[in-house]
């Protein structure tokens, strides 16, 4: 059995909607930097499980947010 080569390569358009969704990544994390402050890795975290459809129970020290 042969694996032929595939064409790995991005179109103008796939290109367009990866930086789209990088510049709609750096608001939303701006936005939720407001509200918690001081915590960029629980906002990366909270991030990551909103993109990827997923859940995410955030615990922390009361006040911190």
């Amino acid at each position: 059995m042969s694996v032929g080569a595939t064409n790995n390569t991005a179109s103008a358009d796939d290109l367009q909607a990866i930086k789209k969704l990088g510049e709609g990544r750096a608001t939303l994390k701006s936005e939720i930097a407001k509200v918690i402050i001081g915590q960029e890795h629980v906002v990366d975290d909270l991030l990551t499980a909103i993109f990827s459809r997923g859940h995410c129970l955030m615990i922390g020290v009361p006040g911190l947010a």
